[in-house]
């Protein structure tokens, strides 16, 4: 496992800051020419992101629970209500393996909405590509291990 670790939520936590990263996750995902209308992921690190790029898009934002309520609404996705129609941007601050984000994508899979790419701003290793890549998800990263001269994560086992 590497030593190294950025705090995303920190380095993103000024306005201008997450604007700058949500405005090159969208670029990305637009020049490889795919469309969405909905952004978000598993709650808190995707929870930023999915307002700046709803914002970005003037598009709609959601968030995903690691489990469902146990009350009130016993949604397991807050935000806009997700269903058949929906193109998704899933999405995570930091990635080291993608495996919250695959819980999250079954989630979303599980509404009828179509996940169409993962984005994060950093990847921390090599891990999620091929995750993403065996579930057919193009992935985006902004900024890799290798972009900030650190060692990759390599997950035990």
């Amino acid at each position: 496992m590497s030593s190294d670790f950025v705090d995303v939520k920190v380095a993103l936590c000024r306005w201008a800051d997450l604007q700058v990263a949500c405005r090159a996750i969208v670029q990305q995902v637009q020049e490889a020419g795919i469309e969405f209308d909905a952004a978000g992921g598993m709650t808190m690190g995707a929870d930023s992101l999915a307002v700046g790029i709803a914002a970005e898009i003037d598009g709609q934002w959601f968030s995903v629970r690691k489990e469902p309520k146990k009350r009130g609404t016993k949604q397991q996705i807050e935000g806009t209500p997700l269903g058949p129609g929906h193109r998704v941007l899933l999405l995570e601050d930091a990635t080291t393996t993608g495996g919250s984000t695959e819980k999250a994508y079954e989630v979303i899979r599980d509404t009828g909405a179509e996940v169409v790419a993962v984005a994060t701003v950093i990847d921390r290793g090599d891990t999620a590509r091929r995750r993403f890549e065996a579930l057919g998800l193009p992935y985006f990263p902004a900024v890799t291990y290798t972009d900030l001269g650190i060692e990759p994560v390599v997950p035990p086992g």
